[in-house]
């Protein structure tokens, strides 16, 4: 499955501006807000990672699935890569989950290709 998402990075501005750290914490962790290093582009960037990851699981964010359940790291050469938390790789049954991302100046998009057992 496949799923895209598109985020404007002034909406991740004014989330920013508006709640700082606590904003950010509800939809990253620790390690996320270190890669992302206050950079609204990046933040965006990884919003829009989640949502695409969640369309592709064919939930979205909500009840069957929360922000937080997905954590995006970087390789030695920066490309982004996706770990599920153990209970949404069991519920939904993920072999491999891949995505890009990218920004351009007001927006960021994600794509994610997730394949099932």
């Amino acid at each position: 499955m496949i799923g895209v998402d598109i985020v404007s990075i002034e909406r991740i501005e004014a989330l920013i501006k508006r709640f700082g750290d606590r904003g950010l914490a509800r939809f990253l962790n620790e390690s996320e807000i270190a890669l992302c290093g206050g950079r609204a582009q990046s933040i965006a960037g990884f919003w829009a990672a989640k949502e695409a990851i969640a369309k592709a699981l064919g939930c979205g964010i909500g009840s069957q699935l929360s922000f937080r359940e997905i954590t995006i790291e970087k390789n030695k050469f920066g490309a982004p890569s996706v770990n599920l938390s153990r209970r949404a790789m069991g519920v939904f049954r993920v072999e491999r989950v891949a995505i890009s991302i990218t920004h351009e100046k007001t927006f960021a998009i994600a794509a994610a290709f997730v394949k099932f057992h």
